[in-house]
């Protein structure tokens, strides 16, 4: 075993550090070296991972875009539910009838036509009633819709009534006579503004098209005519919509994506050229480039900056840290850097903390040295009133026991719950249970719990200490007729506790100005910013407290670990 050269019990030498400005060129160059072969990698993901954000911008457009035709057929749909149940159409009534569809439909593109089971149209409202019409152009999707008893939409086709290429939405209707469907028809170029009611990114068309896929409506720009059969997306019933597909059109490469309908059958195919796709994701590799250079050249003049920027901020928290161990006070300062400026504020409250808590110290040091002078009275009193309730020497000195410890757990309240905090129940309890007579009729004891600081929770309980105590040795805890009544209250500013003690005998009034009447009248008055003011009855005395909720502080308390939280 080799033994150390440093002497045993002594410490070994503190190894200097090393300038700041030296890790920060070093941080420069582990950042700067990595990030140059990251710039490899990043020229062959940023393309796919560019054109993953393209294709989910493009489809989500798609999807919006096909919502919208969606959305115009279910209104369709909804339309012709409500005409198929006129009292006219019920009653024969196809003159009335054709005149409220005429009514119902004006202004929206849409028109009503009634056949009968020949698929003969018995009326248009394209057309005056009466007009000689013929069979419809769409009577195989008329036979699907009255074999499948619901609402079902039609591929694209020409109408010969509109001379224009239409599609249908058809109904089955029952008790309606000679009537046996109606269906509403609009034109394909009506559905135009609903697919352009979405913005695809640049270079990019869109078309709806049939299940044969012919063109229903096409955005402007795409340079197609409706009833145009589309060539791209043909053979690709079984990729999913959010797939793109690599074709040609005209044959010029291009990638498609497309969303399909399950209420109408229909689709909606968007395309953009290879090339058009790929230009964006060339230029950001490009500003990648740029960029990186650029990155790199104005870190290594940053880093000088900031490494004398920071010494000189080290150095004067250097200074703070000195004056904080001699005990001197330390005052936050204004520093450049966020992180150092928290530091020093935090040095700073450690300081006030450090001068706070050597002044709570002293202060209950003389507070332990007033409680051991009356400990001996105390102990005297509680032993002559748990005499007064004792049948037996056993049930007294465990009487007597469990009294002496509750004083001894009482003085050690803050101490188990340090600087989060006392809710004030449990302190008055603490306090009040080494003196609290056995008759529990005796202590009447209410009010809100509330939490409180250490500060308050220590002049609080120095008070409540003082008055059980002389409620012992000469009040309502003196005598078996005795009652105490304990109540308080939190306002919106203030904590109000009444004090009041019911003697057996009337009050004899005496003046004293030991330390439990500084405690309660200076302490708390002054300290807490209470209003203190002491009553006298004809049969006990009566304290009043007024304290301030802010000195109570109950929204700085550190929350406890046993101490579920509270729901805002």
């Amino acid at each position: 075993m080799v033994e150390s050269d440093v002497p045993r019990g002594a410490q070994a030498p503190l190894r200097r550090g090393r300038p700041i400005a030296v890790y920060l060129i070093a941080l420069v160059l582990v950042i700067l070296i990595p990030a140059l072969i990251a710039a490899l990698v990043l020229l062959n993901s940023t393309s796919a991972a560019q054109q993953k954000v393209l294709a989910a911008l493009t489809n989500t457009t798609v999807q919006a875009m096909g919502h919208s035709v969606d959305r115009e057929i279910a209104g369709m749909a909804t339309t012709l539910r409500v005409l198929s149940t006129s009292q006219s159409l019920l009653d024969g009534d196809l003159a009335s009838f054709h005149d409220r569809a005429l009514s119902a439909l004006a202004g929206t593109g849409s028109y009503l036509i009634a056949v009968d089971e020949t698929y003969t149209q018995l009326l248009n409202t394209r057309v005056a009633f009466g007009t000689p019409l013929d069979v419809s152009s769409d009577a195989e999707t008329a036979a699907r819709a009255l074999e499948r008893g619901v609402a079902t939409i039609s591929p694209l086709f020409f109408g010969q009534v509109a001379q224009a290429y239409v599609f249908n939405v058809w109904l089955p209707v029952s008790d309606a006579g000679r009537v046996k469907l109606v269906t509403m028809t609009q034109n394909a170029r009506n559905l135009v503004p609903s697919l352009q009611s979405r913005q695809l990114p640049e270079g990019w068309h869109a078309a709806l098209v049939d299940s044969h896929n012919a063109i229903i409506a096409a955005t402007s720009d795409a340079a197609l005519d409706i009833g145009d059969i589309l060539p791209i997306r043909q053979a690709s019933t079984d990729v999913p919509g959010d797939v793109w597909v690599e074709e040609e059109l005209n044959r010029e490469p291009v990638v498609t994506a497309e969303w399909r309908s399950g209420y109408t059958g229909w689709r909606i195919i968007a395309w953009a050229s290879a090339a058009q796709v790929q230009k964006p994701l060339q230029e950001s590799v490009v500003k990648l480039g740029v960029w990186g250079l650029v990155i790199a050249l104005l870190a290594s003049a940053v880093a000088a900056m900031i490494a004398r920027r920071i010494g000189g901020s080290v150095k004067g928290l250097q200074m703070d840290a000195i004056r904080l161990g001699r005990g001197e006070a330390v005052y936050p300062r204004s520093y450049p850097i966020a992180e150092i400026a928290e530091v020093s504020r935090a040095l700073a409250e450690a300081s006030e903390q450090r001068q706070i808590a050597d002044r709570d110290i002293r202060f209950l040091m003389r507070e332990l040295a007033h409680r051991s002078k009356n400990q001996m009275a105390v102990i005297a009193a509680m032993a002559k009133q748990t005499a007064r309730g004792a049948t037996d020497i056993s049930s007294y000195v465990s009487a007597l026991e469990r009294r002496i410890m509750g004083l001894a757990r009482s003085t050690d309240l803050l101490l188990a719950h340090g600087r989060a905090g006392v809710m004030l129940g449990e302190l008055v309890n603490q306090q009040l249970a080494p003196f609290r007579p056995p008759e529990a009729d005796r202590v009447t004891i209410s009010g809100p719990d509330l939490r409180v600081n250490p500060q308050g929770a220590q002049i609080l309980g120095m008070a409540l200490h003082e008055l059980a105590t002389n409620a012992t040795r000469y009040g309502a805890f003196a005598e078996a007729e005795g009652r105490l009544e304990l109540r308080w209250q939190a306002g919106p500013e203030a904590l109000s506790m009444r004090w009041r003690e019911h003697l057996g005998r009337p009050l004899v009034v005496g003046e004293r100005s030991g330390f439990g009447t500084i405690v309660l009248r200076t302490m708390v008055g002054g300290a807490l910013g209470a209003q203190v003011d002491r009553v006298t009855h004809e049969d006990g005395v009566e304290w009043l407290f007024e304290v301030p909720l802010s000195a109570l502080d109950p929204d700085f308390a550190a929350a406890r670990p046993d101490e579920p939280a509270s729901s805002q």
